[in-house]
């Protein structure tokens, strides 16, 4: 059976409360009717269901829900989950988890092609349920700080992250009463009002100001794409100590000063790669966490203003960091500039105009230099070094060669978008297949080049020991690029490659810099 609540046609939210709990009258079931006094008052359209008084079947009989007919009850909970804005779901704790009777419910609703879908990108799933938040209500007679450190919240993280946020509802906010069977009347009646100021809040908006500063937090970060960040630090560092050998150099002001100028200077980067590249992204069909950008222009999460604005807060900072390098550094103040002017030409050159590098067909040199040779060399300088010194190059080329495969295979998932956006990558250019054999290229290129360094001790002994890792590596993803090479298929996600490449290039950063420390 399904009831209504008082509605309200003053706000334009749509509140589904949803009572999990096997028996109706029950103190779940009296905060699901505090929380509707409370969402009533606020104006809130609201309707509510009892799951113990729906007629359906909690068990999944067919391979697939879609295989096994909804009963009338479950196709009207569809057309109320649709109509929802915001979902109210009230259950006791059982076992660390939801009862059979909500778990069942959402089993047979939270189906293929209505609450989520198969992709390409991502997580390999989209949800279809965007653009509503969910309260959760619970009850336990475990204290819920035990639950919380000592069961780590099993029930509100399968229910919130793993269901609801999996299809797409977010913020899901959680309020938690207990223990129950200990608690006085008193002690019930405060948790009472407790749900219905809950409910009360729905005036203000199902979105907290919280909520909202959490979804920009978050978005702004992943703009950002940190996991990019620590292979320029790590070059940087060997420049650094590459200039200063013998000194602890990581530790001082003019070495975070400089390392600030880089950060600030890959901020604004990625932030314009992502407002140039968006005519790409938006037909990325294969995006994950290294390619097809952070998608938060995609998905709405930031907006081409915010980005931009963003962009110019990192470039001010820039130049505040740099002004505050030269004060520092005993570098002489020209070779500062000439070497962070130039990097700053090349890393925003990637996507920006006039250069557009990447459209251009040098988008993979470019980062591969940017990435090596050009944060090295800043580190060099910085600390005192002399840029046309052959250190600061011996030590980078290894580098700039481990990049490169990594950095082409990182084309091929995009290779359709960036076709249609004439963005003209290595992988565009010459094909699917080509792109890996030249990346197979680069592999060979990069372990001869550290075998050699390695037994010639060239780069002041630098790259001592790294063949006895470098070879294996290079092994492994030379028969791993040669077995895609002989498939036939199109391109599409090669995340095993992807890792296994990115994984390859953390030892010419790692190897060396944990040398020079140490010297």
């Amino acid at each position: 059976m399904l009831t209504e609540g008082f509605g309200s046609a003053e706000r334009p939210i749509n509140a589904l409360v949803i009572l999990g709990h096997p028996r109706a009258e029950s103190f779940c079931g009296a905060l699901a009717e505090a929380f509707c006094r409370g969402a009533s008052a606020a104006g809130v359209q609201l309707r509510r269901l009892d799951l113990s008084k729906l007629d359906f079947d909690p068990h999944l009989h067919t391979p697939s829900p879609n295989d096994q007919p909804l009963e009338d009850d479950l196709c009207r909970a569809r057309e109320l989950f649709l109509w929802a804005d915001h979902l109210v779901i009230v259950y006791p704790t059982w076992w660390g988890s939801a009862p059979a009777l909500l778990k069942g419910f959402l089993d047979r609703l939270m189906a293929p092609g209505f609450a989520f879908m198969t992709c390409e990108g991502g997580t390999g799933y989209q949800g279809l349920l965007q653009g509503r938040s969910a309260q959760l209500i619970t009850t336990m007679d475990t204290p819920p700080l035990v639950h919380r450190l000592l069961y780590r919240q099993p029930g509100k993280n399968a229910l919130a992250r793993a269901t609801l946020g999996f299809c797409g509802i977010r913020p899901v906010r959680s309020l938690v009463f207990g223990s129950v069977k200990h608690a006085s009347a008193d002690q019930r009646e405060a948790w009472l009002a407790r749900a219905e100021r809950q409910g009360r809040r729905l005036q203000q908006g199902r979105i907290t100001r919280m909520d909202r500063l959490r979804q920009k937090t978050g978005a702004w970060l992943r703009s950002l794409r940190l996991q990019f960040y620590p292979m320029s630090w790590m070059a940087y560092a060997i420049g650094a100590l590459a200039a200063s050998p013998g000194s602890p150099v990581l530790g001082t002001s003019v070495f975070w000063a400089g390392y600030l100028c880089l950060f600030l200077l890959e901020v604004a980067t990625v932030l314009i790669n992502e407002v140039v590249d968006l005519p790409t992204d938006q037909h990325n069909r294969y995006f994950n966490a290294f390619t097809g950008g952070s998608r938060v222009l995609v998905d709405g999460s930031l907006s081409q203003q915010e980005l931009k604005a963003g962009v110019g807060v990192a470039l001010l900072g820039l130049l505040a960091s740099t002004i505050w390098l030269l004060s520092l550094s005993a570098a002489v103040p020209a070779a500062i500039i000439a070497v962070l002017g130039a990097l700053t030409v090349l890393a925003i050159g990637y996507t920006a105009p006039p250069l557009k590098l990447s459209y251009r067909g040098l988008g993979e040199v470019d980062v591969a230099v940017t990435h090596s040779l050009g944060v090295l060399l800043c580190g060099y300088v910085f600390l005192g070094g002399v840029w046309n010194d052959p250190t600061p190059w011996l030590l980078s080329l290894p580098m700039l060669l481990g990049i490169l495969p990594s950095i082409t295979l990182a084309g091929i998932p995009d290779l359709q978008a960036d076709a249609m956006a004439s963005k003209r990558t290595l992988a565009v250019r010459f094909g699917f297949r080509n792109a890996l054999r030249i990346a197979l290229f680069f592999v060979l290129l990069s372990s001869v080049a550290a075998l050699a360094w390695d037994v010639w001790g060239l780069a002041g002994g630098a790259y001592t020991g790294i063949a006895w890792l470098v070879v294996p590596h290079a092994a492994l993803l030379t028969w791993l690029l040669y077995r895609h090479v002989q498939i036939d298929c199109a391109p599409g996600r090669i995340d095993g490659l992807m890792v296994a490449s990115l994984g390859y290039v953390v030892w010419f950063g790692l190897v060396p810099l944990l040398k020079l420390a140490l010297l």
